[in-house]
Order: structure tokens, then sequence, then C-alpha cells
């Protein structure tokens, strides 16, 4: 088992104390079950988080990060902890559509919950391992009381759901067990998840009284999520790497050279001793001995298998003489999964991030391109656990003196973030990053160096006006008709003002719709602007006329047509997002917006073609689609949009040679959406001097998408 503990290792002989108690928000009343599976992470049933949230059992929407009551219990008694979604799989049917009302079972279900906990104050996580049938296993309420165990058997593995039967007597699985682990006595492990159970003989349809229970309907049967499905869903999300570690290869060149080490810089049993016992605690792990110490192996092991140990280790020998902080820092380079934080710096930065003012969160994407201005390394989505992860794994910058340590590129971006924050926030974010300066040894003159990169940044912002944008979501319904779905956006980020429509609007009623929202806004009363109205669509609908919808209505004097009041553009995220790989492009692009190349398509180009002209050519920012009308043109636009062009400009016009797309050369290209909104009220003045209709896709990558629902959901049973 080794010296160093790790959680997924340790025994129990209380198996009640991994059930987690999920607590509702409205009543505190117990909602389900969950079980701790890392240092600060619980897994649940994601429909026991819509219960707890007060939300239909099977919405699917991202509970985002609303704040979830979870309660702990051990032999030290019960504690209390606000968590959060990290990773959210809703609940589906076989085929991914929706859970309807009615069905008895289904696929997903899984939600991972990030708590706000200092490290080590949560129980180890019991071991896991797979379903099997007749397995006999244990499961117990929401409440984690002992007496309410239950004593179930796994009578059916049925692919991804494993059916269990209950006990004759004792406890009965039901509302308030979903969630929770089911123990496998036998093995000493978690085999999966409690999801439903049967609850016959239910209602009578119309009078909803309970019906007579007759002897031939089921007892006692409920179906879990085995945990080689919960493997399966987890997997693609990389949670299985922080809750399976790899086991340490003794081959592995690092193990050796950790080993070595360990051995020159603690050649003391004592030593080991005392500063494993610091280790462990720091990295929220136990160990075996106050007497035997580890040897030099175990600990090279355990440094290489948890990815904070490396940092923990030079915060524990910070202060030892000899340079042994150095020396360990010198070689973190060799484990590929070491972070640069220690657990402690990292839970203090997740928390001090998650109370700043959510203007600021907000424009996380824009700060982070301002302070790292020569990478795209914005993650998809707006998970801050997942920013953080990538950001420590990116390397410092450039300007140092010889043999000084760099500034880490997750310390320049916070010092950008702390030059948007008031006080104290501003005050506690760097002297957050001053502690970790120290603790890297990197000096503090080129730290205070950036420092003032992100103030001179910050006053540049400030001074500048951030547009406000309204975002409208469309879909065709049936036949000249669409449903609209509308965001608002004054520079907070985007927040939903129209839930999307159960009906569908003609062209001037959804005109009329968005001229409602845009009046609801409150003018700036420095930026008189109107604000952008950014069109979200799919593939198929980016020559839909929408800056020609009129909103025009009996008795009003002026028609309210949206391309000509607003300037208005088109954005894709389906061609955005097809390909992952090419996102970064689309964000060094979008950083060069005023001083990239305009790149134009003639006829004489084919998507083929212009494939390798534009795939690498990142100081392109901009593509005029000079092409006439038909398969061609729009198969180059779409090939622009998925290359990561975030400016591409054409005419869906019926002509050859665009008047538009000529006109518009000699705009430049962050003016393009006023240059197209003036050439589309010069061309409802003057058709024949105006004769083009033109298309303006801009994707904006400082500025937040707000995520597409396609379908809504329906309660279930």
């Amino acid at each position: 088992m080794g010296w160093f503990l790790l959680a997924e290792t340790v025994p129990d002989d209380a198996p009640s104390h991994h059930v987690v108690t999920v607590r509702r928000t409205n009543d505190g009343l117990t909602a389900g079950a969950g079980l701790v599976v890392g240092v600060d992470t619980v897994l649940t049933c994601a429909h026991v988080v819509n219960d707890a949230l007060g939300r239909p059992l099977f919405d699917p929407r991202d509970p985002e990060r609303r704040p979830i009551l979870v309660q702990l219990h051990g032999k030290l008694g019960s504690r209390q902890y606000f968590a959060r979604v990290e990773h959210w799989i809703p609940p589906r049917s076989e085929y991914g559509g929706r859970v309807l009302e009615g069905d008895t079972t289904w696929l997903g279900d899984l939600a991972v919950l990030r708590l706000q906990a200092a490290t080590g104050e949560l129980p180890a996580p019991p071991r896991r391992t797979t379903m099997s049938q007749q397995q006999k296993v244990q499961a117990w309420h929401g409440s984690g009381k002992e007496a309410t165990f239950a004593d179930l058997t796994v009578t059916l593995l049925a692919g991804p759901i494993g059916y269990i039967d209950g006990a004759p007597t004792g406890m009965a699985v039901g509302p308030g067990y979903s969630g929770s682990p089911l123990w496998s006595p036998r093995h000493r492990a978690v085999v999966g998840l409690v999801a439903a159970a049967f609850l016959l003989p239910g209602q009578d349809p119309d009078s909803g009284a309970p019906l007579p229970y007759h002897p031939q309907q089921m007892n006692r049967r409920g179906w879990a999520i085995p945990w080689q499905r919960v493997e399966a869903e987890l997997r693609p999300l990389g949670v299985l790497d922080a809750l399976s570690p790899e086991p340490v290869d003794p081959e592995d060149p690092a193990f050796g050279v950790l080993a070595d080490l360990v051995a020159d810089l603690l050649p003391s049993g004592n030593g080991r001793v005392d500063f494993g016992r610091r280790l462990a605690r720091a990295c929220g792990v136990g160990y075996s001995s106050d007497v035997t110490p580890p040897t030099p192996e175990e600990f090279a092991a355990f440094l290489l298998s948890h990815p904070r140990a490396m940092a923990a280790l030079t915060a524990v020998l910070r202060r030892e003489p000899g340079g042994a902080s150095r020396r360990v820092l010198a070689v973190a380079g060799l484990v590929r999964a070491a972070r640069l934080l220690t657990p402690q710096e990292y839970l203090e930065l997740r928390d001090r991030l998650q109370i700043l003012d959510p203007g600021v969160l907000a424009r996380l994407p824009e700060t982070v391109r301002a302070a790292l201005p020569h990478l795209a390394v914005f993650p998809d989505g707006t998970d801050l656990d997942a920013l953080l992860d990538q950001l420590e794994a990116l390397p410092g910058d450039g300007r140092s003196a010889d043999g000084e340590a760099r500034v880490p590129a997750l310390l320049r971006v916070m010092e950008y973030v702390a030059a948007l924050c008031v006080e104290p926030r501003q005050s506690e974010l760097r002297l957050w990053a001053n502690r970790v300066v120290a603790r890297l040894g990197v000096p503090r003159a080129a730290l205070a160096e950036r420092r003032w990169d992100a103030q001179v940044w910050a006053r540049s912002v400030r001074d500048g006006s951030r547009r406000a944008r309204v975002l409208v979501e469309v879909t065709r319904a049936e036949r000249d008709r669409h449903r609209l779905g509308i965001w608002c956006d004054e520079g907070s980020g985007p927040r939903r003002v129209s839930v999307k429509s159960v009906g569908s609007y003609s062209a001037s009623g959804a005109a009329r719709e968005v001229l409602r929202v845009v009046t609801s806004l409150t003018p700036d009363a420095v930026d008189a602007r109107p604000p952008l109205v950014e069109v979200l669509v799919d593939r198929k609908s980016l020559n839909l006329p929408i800056d020609e919808w009129e909103a025009r209505v009996p008795g009003e004097l002026v028609p309210g047509v949206l391309g000509v009041e607003f300037p208005l553009v088109v954005h894709c995220p389906e061609l955005l997002r097809r390909h992952g790989r090419f996102l970064p492009h689309w964000r060094t692009r979008w950083n060069r917006l005023d001083s990239g190349k305009t790149f134009v398509v003639d006829e004489s180009m084919d998507p083929d073609t212009l494939y390798p002209k534009l795939v690498n050519q990142l100081d392109t920012v901009r593509v005029s689609v000079d092409v006439p009308p038909g398969s061609p043109r729009d198969s180059i636009v779409q090939t622009c949009l998925v290359l990561g062009i975030p400016v591409v400009v054409w005419d869906r016009g019926p002509d050859g040679r665009s008047h538009a797309v000529k006109h518009m050369a000699d705009v430049a290209t962050r003016e393009l959406p006023e240059g197209v909104r003036g050439y589309r009220a010069g061309s409802l003045a003057s058709p024949p001097e105006f004769p083009g209709r033109p298309v303006l896709a801009w994707a904006d990558a400082d500025r937040t998408t707000p995520r597409l629902q396609l379908t809504e959901p329906q309660e279930g049973a």
C-alpha cells in the first residue's frame, strides 16, 4: 500500500460514512445522496441536483454555478459545505433525446460537484470496482443514517443498467436513495449508484388515488448505474485522470531522479517522517506510520502520482537551508502531471475568483487574450476550473534574465484580472500572487513589470467603451416562421431576456420582438451608439435575410428594419466549433483584428484550393467572398468559418460580382458592422446606387456566447 495513503486506496470499515447528503435549497430536506470521489469532489445523479435546485427532475440545462448544499458524515460528526457543478451529464433517452414522463430507465444522469472545502477536510474516497450480476450490495438513504441501509442483489446487468432487488425484510429503496453508493461488502468497494425505484402499484390516472396492491406486482425493485458505465460517461471529460491515477512506472526516468533527490535532501529517517507527514497533510492524504519513515522510493512514487505533490514539497522545504526547494523546482519539469500550484494555493485562488464581480468574470476571455497575446488558450465553455487547469499547464513568459525563474502564465493572467478589480479584491489577488512567486523564486521585479503592464491595459479598457449587444438565436420552424431566443449583454455577459419560444414568429413578428427587447434596454449615458445585434444561426440559415425583416405595424410611421437601425451581424457557433483544432487559430486572428490582412476570394477559387491558402495564415483576419451565388459560394463561406476566420463578408444577392463586397473593401475591419449598416440604409433609400445585399459574419473572441439549448425538457416520471 505504501507509506503515503492515496485516497483511492484507503480502507473503511464504516461504508455508510461514504454517503454524502445532497440537500434542497428551498427547505433543507434531503434531495438524494452522493459519494466522495476526490480530495474535493462528490459524484451524484444529475436528477438529484435538479431536485436540490427546485427544477424538473430531468431538466437537461446546465445548472452552471448555482450553489448546492451538501453534508458529509464521519466519525467526528457531520459537516456542511457548498458545492458547484463541475461536470454535468444530464439524463437522456436511449437515443440521446429528452427523458419523457413514463420512461422507466435512462442514460447519463451524472453530476460531479466541486466542494468549497480546504484540502484534507473531506473523508477518503472509497475503492470503486465493476458491478456484476448476483453481487450482494447495500445502499443508504441520502440522510446518511446507518439504520436506513437496504440489502440488495444485482439480479440483472443489462448493458448500462443494473437491476437491483431488495430483500423481503428491512428497508426498501425509495425516494431519497438516488445517488447513494452501492457498497459491495465482499469487494469492500462501491460498484455503482442508485438511480431509481419502481414504486408500484402507482396512482389511478383519473382520481390520482393510490391503486390497490396486487401480489402479482413487482416488489422492491430498482435500478442502478454500474460503475463501469460511470467510467464510460466520465472518461471523455478527463475526470478519471483525477479519480483513478495510473500506477507509477518504476522504469520512468523521473522516478529514479526523484528517489535520488529525496535521499540526498532527506537522508535521515526522522526527517523523512517529519516532512512526509507535512507533505501528506498538505495534499490531503493519509500516511501509514509516525515511526517508520517512508523510503525515498515511496516518496518518489507519491510525487509522481499526486499532481500537486511537487508544488507542495517546494512549500514544505522552502525554509530549509541549502536551496532544497530550488532543487525540487529544478526537477519538477520531469513530472509531466505536476501542477504549478500547491493544493492550498489552488483552493485559495479558486475561492477568490468565485466571489469576484460577475462583470469581471464575464471578461475572462478578453483578459486572458490581453495577458497572453501570443497564445490562444481560453478553453471552450465558461468553466472556471477548466480555465485554471489549462493556464497552469502553460510555461512562463520569455522575459527574464539568465537563470531567473520566469513569471508563469497563470500569474500573469491573474495580475490582469486583479487590475480590473476594486478593493479589497484587487489586493487579495495581488497578495496571493506575491506568495506564489516567493515560493517559486520568481524575482519580485519581474512580477512588478507584469503588474504594470496589467495596469496600463486596464486603463485603456476603462477609457474605451464596450458596446451593448443583443444576441438573437433564430431557428426555422414551419414555412416562413421562426423561433427566437434572446439575450442582452451590456458588458457583463449574456443574460437571457426571452425564453425560447414554444410558438413561432413571422419575419415581421420576430422583428417586433427584437425591437421590444432593444427598447427595454437602459440607455448608456456615455455611449449613444445603438447595440450590436448578433444573430446566432445554423449553417443552413447563414443567408436568411434577417437584416431585411421589418417591424412595421399599422399606424407606425417608420418600418423598423433591423439591419438599418442596428449593426446586424451573423454568427454560426455550429461551424466555428465544428473542429476544435481551429479554435486557437480563430482567437489568434481575432487578437490581430486591427493589423491583420484581408483575403479576397473570387470565382477562380473553390473550397479545396481555399483550405491550403488559409489554414495556416494566422495574420488573415478577414475574407471577402466575391463569388456568384450558388453552391460554391456557400461552401466557401462555410469553409472560412470552420477554419476560424473571424470576419467574413459576402453578398447573398443573385448577381455576379458584388457591389457591396467591393464597397466594403475600403472600410476598416473593426468598423465593418457600422459600414454594412450604412450600406443597407443606402440600399433602402436608393436601390440602383446600392444594389448589393451584404452579409457580415462576425465572431468576437472576446465576448461570451450563450450555450444554446436545442430542445426544451419535460418533467419525467
